[in-house]
């Protein structure tokens, strides 16, 4: 789990919540992806402090972390790219998709770093200022990026290396791709903070795509807006819904407890909801898809959740470790 402002990536058991060990890394570590290939834990570094749109400068780096020691192995420097944020790994071809912000001379985009030499082999523009997510199907063919201010998502060919079509949603946060690749679930609008949504803005929700035609065809409506977007392996989409409330000393707000809302991704039915913590960022699963883990960040938790229940069955308090800002989250099986 990362600690965006600790900074660090902190490791705990599975099966008993205990906390195992604490590897220090750059300042401003965002996300995390486990490569089982390697078996590396990837972890970026987006900002000097701060965040998105709100930050003292953006850094260049890969922290490249072996799970097992846990011991840093190597710090990749993406420069001139910058930025780095969201991962999506091709296990198969051994490639590493990372998503870069924008500058002056250049449009956001996916660097690709090859996984056995750890080192960059190509670029896609996104031909938007900051994507933020990005997401793969699972033959590796096809890439989605996301991005807050720009109105679409950017479709990218993986094999040829280029922007085939932009997809028109108002602003984006997470996504996830179905298994067969035949559909994309995109969390929209953008998040805003300190107001409440227009009443003739755009619905919150989440955006379903048709990946063969590149369009919307549907939205999983929800009362708030989504940030973070997952599919769980027994086909179940994990929502986190982020809740704000008017704060009169504060123009940002003021965070209520967050919202884990569940859908049937096939069926495109609501499932159920519970109530998380404050400011849900990053949500991932175990492996059987029985298990759900939201990082919230404004509460430096991570709620643990029992997905065929919708029970929670514990919740990690991070900022007890010294360690604010829940972030980043990776499930790592044991070496076999």
């Amino acid at each position: 789990m990362v600690s965006q402002s600790g900074p660090t990536v902190s490791f705990f058991d599975a099966a008993s919540d205990r906390h195992i060990d604490t590897v220090e890394v750059l300042a401003e570590p965002h996300e995390l992806r486990f490569d089982p290939t390697q078996r590396l834990l990837w972890c970026t570094t987006a900002y000097h402090s701060g965040y998105y749109h709100a930050n003292s400068g953006r850094r260049t780096e890969l922290t490249v972390i072996d799970p097992d020691t846990r011991r840093i192995v190597e710090v990749v420097d993406l420069s001139p790219e910058h930025g780095p944020h969201g991962l999506a790994l091709d296990t198969a071809r051994r490639r590493l998709y990372v998503s870069v912000e924008g500058s002056a001379d250049r449009p956001g985009g996916v660097v690709v770093i090859d996984t056995e030499t750890r080192r960059p082999v190509g670029r896609i523009d996104t031909e938007a200022p900051g994507p933020h997510w990005f997401a793969i199907d699972q033959a590796g063919r096809t890439g989605y990026a996301t991005n807050k201010e720009a109105p679409f998502v950017s479709v990218v060919d993986l094999d040829r290396g280029t922007l085939t079509a932009k997809i028109e949603v108002p602003g984006s946060e997470g996504l996830a791709v179905s298994a067969d690749g035949a559909q994309v679930f995109v969390a929209s609008p953008y998040a805003g903070f300190g107001k409440a949504a227009a009443d003739d803005g755009p619905a919150n929700g989440i955006r379903v795509i048709d990946a063969r035609t590149a369009s919307v065809v549907d939205t999983l409506p929800t009362e708030n807006v989504v940030l973070p977007v997952h599919l769980t392996s027994t086909g179940k989409l994990l929502a986190g819904e982020l809740r704000m409330e008017p704060d009169p000393v504060s123009l940002l707000g003021r965070h209520a407890p967050g919202r884990l809302t569940v859908f049937s991704a096939d069926a495109q039915k609501r499932l159920g909801e519970i109530e998380v913590g404050l400011g849900p960022l990053t949500i991932t699963s175990s492996p059987d898809g029985r298990i759900g883990y939201v990082a919230c960040v404004a509460s430096s938790t991570v709620d643990i959740v029992d997905l065929v229940t919708l029970q929670g069955l514990a919740r990690l308090d991070i900022a007890r470790l010294g360690e604010p800002g829940s972030h980043g989250l990776a499930y790592i099986p044991r070496p076999a």
